[in-house]
């Protein structure tokens, strides 16, 4: 069987965990990891890998895991698309997810290559979880409920504020889909906190969310990787009431994410060209294996 040679652009939290998964999955093989500021004078990290400073600098490339920043993630992919590589992602900022399909669809579908977005587990395989209790109760509401954990999007958004220096974001779930944002930082010198403090509030990640940014002699010493959802569904079935659906969900963040990057990128060789989200897709695309062997197992 061909091994799909993924290529991992960006090594922070994601990046470290895509390439474990990468490692642990029989049907992939790394083509390299492209890394801003590559330099072929230091030590290459990890060791024994291709590091590059451009994609265009691997060869035979089929699917990009973007391990980016929400906020480039169009420009890597557009990037990564017109070379005819396809892409993932899992870009989180919700009002912009129909807007980035439209941009990707467009750029994927004239070079020939997938692009499948927001490929996370918020959105991601919640957004799954979320389609399939609508289809089961289609009148009703859902709620979804984050945390107590650190979100990796609204963090890097911090850390972009001009005057903070380090940040640590944790989602406190409030109930019925309300959730208070609490904001750690450190401040560069000579910045002035209540300035700083309002940029974060004024941030998109930030603005619709009860907000607070306290300061820190040291973020590292509050930091952990474990996050959670809770999904509730109450709604109607043809014309039954009082339908209660309910998931529960408590992760290591940035490994989750990566696992679900690495499956969706195995779905991506499976899809004509074009860009997707995750409740676009067959979920059985995602995994490995003969997919008369999965139906026996799982139907």
């Amino acid at each position: 069987m061909k091994k799909i040679r993924a290529a991992i652009v960006g090594y922070g939290n994601i990046g470290k965990y895509v390439l474990e998964t990468l490692q642990e999955s029989a049907d992939f093989e790394i083509a390299g990891i492209v890394r801003r500021n590559a330099s072929k004078d230091r030590p290459m990290e990890p060791a024994g890998q291709n590091v590059v400073g451009s994609i265009g600098e691997l060869k035979d490339v089929d699917v990009a895991i973007l391990a980016t920043p929400t906020r480039s993630v169009e420009q890597y992919a557009k990037e990564c698309l017109r070379l005819g590589i396809s892409t993932v992602d899992s870009f989180d900022i919700h009002s912009k997810i129909v807007e980035l399909r439209r941009s990707l669809d467009a750029e994927a579908k004239a070079h020939n290559a997938v692009s499948i977005i927001s490929a996370g587990w918020d959105p991601g395989s919640d957004s799954i979880v979320r389609t399939l209790m609508q289809s089961l109760a289609p009148k009703g509401v859902t709620y979804t409920n984050f945390g107590p954990g650190m979100s990796m999007g609204h963090t890097v958004a911090v850390k972009a504020i001009e005057g903070v220096a380090a940040a640590l974001s944790m989602t406190i779930p409030v109930g019925t889909g309300i959730h208070r944002r609490m904001v750690y930082i450190e401040l560069k010198d000579g910045y002035d906190f209540d300035k700083v403090a309002a940029a974060i509030k004024a941030d998109a990640y930030f603005a619709s969310d009860e907000t607070h940014v306290i300061q820190v002699p040291c973020v590292d010493d509050l930091k952990d990787m474990g996050h959670g959802v809770n999904l509730v569904r109450k709604g109607v079935s043809g014309r039954t009431q009082n339908q209660l659906l309910e998931f529960n969900m408590k992760i290591n963040n940035p490994a989750l994410t990566a696992q679900v990057l690495v499956n969706v990128a195995r779905a991506a060789m499976r899809q004509r060209p074009g860009a997707y989200t995750m409740i676009e897709i067959p979920v059985i695309d995602m995994l490995p294996g003969d997919r008369e062997e999965l139906i026996a197992h799982l139907v």
